[in-house]
């Protein structure tokens, strides 16, 4: 029974290479006594023969086995050096999301993650972009997923990501460029990428009002701001250069009153506003447009009397003096630069305690209403009598009348006396244009956000008392005690 034992290991053997172990049996009567020797022979002829059958079939059968797990063992070598492959992508950086605020850095919004091609046998994976079975040869493992190299496609112009490196927003994938080009801020300016900063991050100025994008180079580069609305405008556009060295940017140009006499339908407009309130002007208070200059020369010539810096754009006189008046408006010439204007002198005569009302000249009819509207309430308050008054409560209360003329314009379709002002510019039906109500809602904002304590605190306290108690009865409350009612 030797050999017999060693077909059997030898078999064991073999199917142990396959992970399939069996046992070495013994017949259970092997010691038994033989009642006969040639039964005996006979007997274990019969067994010899039985076990040699039964050990070529089990060869036969294993020897299939061995064969298809060595064919799953390749397979699955394969597929755990692809896996491995995968994982040993760099991990994607974090999404930087940024909300463009004056003087703000956002980190570069272009996220650089890596497809990766990999090799894998017939029918192990179907392509997520056509989604159809992925065959021998190369694809991409990325996004959780894979994918035909030429189904993998950039979001914004739609062909193949065949880069090293995508970007991503959101669930979609995009060509580095092609991300650049769509979310990359530019300099409205200049048209350019805003550039990064050292530390990596996109840095940028941002009107608070206008939400305006652009380098922080052109604040110190010269690149002129409109002296009105406060925008850069783009380097291609023109400007209007006034001969007192501000710039006025075409579209505020188009409502721009230039001399006194074409503001003289703006302040009947004033003066009628003022009598819907029952608070009619009664004496004659000149009306005049002068240039920086001259408004600067005249603020030095009054005792008294509180101006918003850094630009005073508007005055209210009490003292004799004599004034260099715009008295015809300047023609635009070549390189759009002012030329042709003329002024003059005007004496103030002091009748009463107030002699005159001095307005910057060049301005949009909104923004020189308001400030007319300003002025005006300084004067009404001196010609009724009021005691001399903190500066808070009487510039707070000028700027809640200013702001109400603005209100009292842009809820209008039109000024009561806007047909006859040549500085309006209204569409064929009668309505602002949409830069001139969004140029209005500028104004008020400027008014609203003044961080002042005297002209921003001011409005802001004045406007409280004049929503909780009204006009009048805050007017009678400042009469009497100098301050807002609480």
């Amino acid at each position: 029974m030797g050999w017999l034992s060693k077909i059997f290991k030898g078999s064991n053997h073999n199917i142990s290479e396959g992970h399939y172990y069996g046992d070495c049996v013994q017949d259970a009567n092997y010691n038994a006594p033989s009642t006969s020797g040639e039964a005996f022979l006979e007997q274990e002829n019969e067994d010899i023969d039985r076990a040699i059958a039964l050990s070529l079939l089990e060869d036969n059968h294993n020897a299939k086995n061995v064969f298809d797990i060595e064919i799953q063992l390749k397979e699955d070598e394969q597929l755990a050096k692809a896996l491995q492959e995968s994982l040993s992508v760099e991990s994607p950086p974090q999404y930087g999301n940024g909300i463009p605020r004056y003087g703000s850095g956002i980190p570069y919004q272009g996220n650089a993650y890596h497809p990766y091609p990999v090799h894998f046998p017939m029918g192990f994976r179907s392509c997520a972009g056509c989604n159809t079975e992925i065959g021998q040869g190369k694809f991409l493992n990325c996004l959780n997923a894979f994918w035909h190299p030429e189904c993998f496609r950039c979001h914004a112009c739609g062909l193949p990501i065949s880069d090293y490196e995508f970007s991503m927003n959101g669930n979609y994938p995009y060509h580095k460029s092609c991300y650049k080009e769509r979310y990359h801020p530019k300099c409205e300016v200049c048209k350019l990428f805003i550039p990064t900063n050292p530390a990596g991050l996109i840095e940028y100025r941002a009107h608070p009002f206008w939400i305006q994008k652009y380098c922080p180079s052109h604040e110190h580069d010269g690149t002129p701001r409109c002296c009105s609305c406060e925008r850069m405008e783009p380097q291609d556009t023109g400007y209007v250069a006034l001969n007192d060295g501000r710039k006025l940017c075409l579209e505020c140009l188009d409502s721009a009153i230039m001399d006194t006499k074409h503001c003289q339908p703006l302040y009947l407009d004033i003066q009628e506003f003022y009598e819907r309130l029952n608070m009619k002007v009664e004496q004659f208070v000149p009306l005049l447009l002068v240039e920086r200059q001259a408004l600067n020369e005249a603020r030095d010539g009054e005792k008294n009397g509180h101006y918003h810096m850094p630009e005073t754009r508007g005055l209210c006189l009490s003292e004799e003096q004599t004034i260099s008046t715009v008295s015809k408006q300047p023609r635009f010439g070549a390189g759009n630069r002012a030329m042709g204007m003329i002024t003059e002198p005007y004496k103030l005569t002091r009748r009463c305690e107030v002699t005159a009302i001095l307005i910057l000249y060049g301005l949009p009819r909104l923004l020189t209403g308001s400030i007319l509207a300003h002025e005006m309430m300084h004067a009404w308050m001196r010609l009724k009598g009021f005691q001399t008054l903190s500066q808070d409560v009487e510039e707070g209360i000028c700027q809640v009348l200013a702001h109400m003329w603005l209100d009292s314009e842009l809820t209008s379709t039109s000024g009561s006396n806007m047909a006859s002002s040549s500085a309006s510019r209204t569409t064929e039906n009668g309505t602002r244009s949409q830069f001139e109500r969004k140029l209005g809602d500028f104004f008020k904002h400027q008014i609203e956000s003044d961080t002042s304590p005297v002209y921003g605190d001011g409005f802001r306290a004045g406007q409280q008392a004049v929503q909780k108690y009204g006009l009048v009865r805050t007017l009678d409350h400042v009469r009497m005690t100098g301050k807002f009612p609480y």
